[in-house]
């Protein structure tokens, strides 16, 4: 039996359960760790600027490729304290990444011993599994059950905490006879299943909420094949927008009281069955009136972990499952049903759907100076194309752009649905671009998500990882401001100064491209709407010759609300602009507005 360090076993078992990047910063109670990493080879590591920042990055790395698990190093106390943030944001939206945190000696742990915090307790909430290996012998198993629990039932993070006397003492352990555990996963029975078709049989109006879930199971070719041989209009969660592509005529657009389409609503509005399929029903997609969302509606749901069937409202049938295990049966008996003739016809229905989506546009175009943020996504449209992944976090930037950018692949709509920290965008875009370094990554920010993590920009062009980042930029925390409405206050959400270093931006504050420019990177600044797509083909061209990212601030009127419900009703949206009436109003909208 081979002998070596604690340490190195677990970089021999990261390797062969299939783990290629790491993302972190090293310190003095996780170097030993540190030193297996670099003798065991085959694992590349991206030096983060902030632990939270690593743990983001190995976030947008797992949500970029089926299979991927992202992991995050950092050393004692604080360290792992700053994965917390990631760890919740993991959880939230059942991604599965690594956090593997150093800690004192295990002698000293209970002795306030410098940076020793019990950070196994305070990660527990937010993980599936947070343990301090305290014998170096289990550090095997202990890697070994984290992998099985991050990919089994519902996927989720877990926080590895290695005393450095662990790390160092040497062990038994043969890598060569290793082998991950097999993984469960709850899936559906065929009795489930055709139960769960006869609600949709019984119904008139059908429709399809396709969550998180079925891109985390990849099964968004599955979803596609269910939806055309039952003719059933799919809506996508903010989690599952890019399951069905923007342009498919059976895409009900998505729903909800922020990030949703004004057709998305009425269509689901007009519905009387809903099949839920690996979603969560979260607030922002149902809103609170539950009421509104479930009335004359049968709910059937469908989802991998077992407490989520019934947690928000009580379905009339729920199915514990995989997505992707429910979703091969219920092709399979769609199949047997099309072919013996007993699926009902849905020409009117899907039709209603299609014409609501071709009339009920929200207007993008706009030519006023400053500018509107609705003509820096229309185009946004018009320069980057369907291989675009797009990476965002939360704010009125975030749900402007749900509302109107196009998104026509899963794993190409990147964003922490349910935790939403400010910050994220900038190293999940890094994560994301080390991922896939082929496909063009489109970052999406407000200047105060953009100010939050910015070091790690440096982190990028340290490590020569390109993507576009568009800023628009209001000097203003935008969604905050527009939800104080209702309060009849505008407090502490100004951002606005006169910076006595760059006097031509005004009052917009900080000179976001001197920042960039000084942390390696490229940025161009564009203040009239007609300048944007030539901006955005220049930050391309930055992007593939200096392989660093590249920033395009687009200077935005002060103060602009973005269509949303005021009283978190889904039949209740505010419109605060003009709509299209004319296709002028929406050139880019995915189906040309029928005036």
């Amino acid at each position: 039996m081979a002998r070596m360090t604690a340490a190195r076993a677990a970089v021999e078992i990261l390797k062969r359960e299939g783990v290629t990047d790491a993302f972190g910063v090293p310190g003095a109670a996780i170097n030993p760790f540190y030193k297996a990493l670099k003798e065991g080879g085959g694992i590349h590591h991206t030096l983060a600027r902030h632990v939270e920042g690593a743990s983001h990055m190995a976030e947008g790395y797992t949500r970029a490729k089926p299979g991927n698990i992202g992991v995050c190093i950092g050393t004692s106390g604080p360290a792992g304290t700053d994965m917390i943030t990631g760890l919740y944001s993991a959880v939230g939206d059942s991604i599965p990444i690594l956090c593997i945190t150093g800690q004192a000696p295990t002698n000293v742990i209970h002795k306030e011993d410098f940076q020793a915090v019990d950070i196994a307790a305070i990660a527990g909430p937010v993980t599936k599994m947070a343990v301090t290996v305290l014998e170096a012998a289990q550090v095997p198993g202990v890697f070994q059950q984290a992998f099985h629990l991050m990919r089994s039932g519902r996927p989720g993070p877990v926080l590895i905490d290695l005393p450095i006397d662990v790390q160092l003492t040497e062990i038994e352990f043969d890598p060569d006879t290793y082998e991950p555990l097999p993984v469960y996963k709850p899936a559906a029975t065929r009795a489930q299943i055709e139960k769960a078709l006869s609600y949709l049989l019984a119904s008139e109006r059908p429709v399809i909420v396709a969550g998180g879930g079925v891109i985390g199971a990849d099964a968004c070719d599955l979803l596609t094949e269910f939806a055309e041989l039952t003719r059933t209009p799919v809506i996508p969660t903010l989690m599952g927008w890019g399951a069905l592509p923007d342009d498919h005529e059976l895409n009900a657009g998505m729903v909800g009281v922020q990030t949703s389409h004004r057709y998305g609503n009425a269509t689901f509005l007009e519905s009387d069955f809903v099949l839920g399929i690996g979603n969560r029903w979260a607030n922002r997609h149902t809103g609170y009136k539950l009421d509104v969302y479930r009335q004359g509606r049968t709910f059937v749901h469908v989802d991998i972990e077992p407490t989520q069937i019934g947690r928000i409202f009580p379905p009339d049938y729920g199915v514990v499952s995989d997505a992707k295990a429910a979703l091969e049966l219920f092709v399979r008996v769609a199949r047997e049903l099309k072919a013996a003739g007993r699926l009902p016809d849905r020409t009117e229905w899907v039709a209603a759907t299609r014409e609501r989506k071709a009339t009920l546009l929200r207007r993008t175009h706009f030519d006023d100076v400053p500018m509107k943020p609705q003509r820096v996504y229309e185009e946004m449209n018009r320069a980057f194309g369907p291989e675009t992944r797009y990476v965002t976090t939360i704010g009125l930037s975030q749900i402007a752009g749900a509302q109107m950018l196009h998104v026509y692949k899963p794993r190409h709509w990147i964003n922490c649905g349910q935790a939403g920290p400010l910050g994220w965008t900038i190293p999940a875009a890094i994560g994301v671009a080390k991922a896939d370094p082929q496909a063009p990554v489109v970052a999406l920010s407000g200047d105060y998500d953009f100010q939050f993590l910015i070091e790690e920009l440096a982190a990028a062009a340290q490590h020569r990882i390109p993507y576009v980042h568009v800023l628009v930029n209001n000097a203003y925390l935008g969604l905050i401001r527009q939800a104080q409405l209702g309060l009849d206050i505008d407090f502490q959400v100004n951002l606005e100064f006169e910076n006595i270093n760059t006097p031509e931006i005004g009052v917009y504050g900080v000179d976001h491209v001197k920042v960039a420019e000084g942390l390696g990177c490229k940025a161009i600044r564009v203040t009239e709407p007609d300048r944007l797509g030539a901006a955005f083909e220049e930050a391309k061209k930055l992007a593939e010759e200096y392989r660093v990212p590249v920033v395009v601030e687009a200077i935005l009127e002060r103060v602009t609300n973005i269509s949303m419900s005021r009283t978190m009703d889904i039949s209740d949206i505010t419109e605060f602009e003009p709509l299209a009436t004319e296709r002028s109003h929406a050139p880019t909208a995915i189906s040309p507005l029928k005036a």
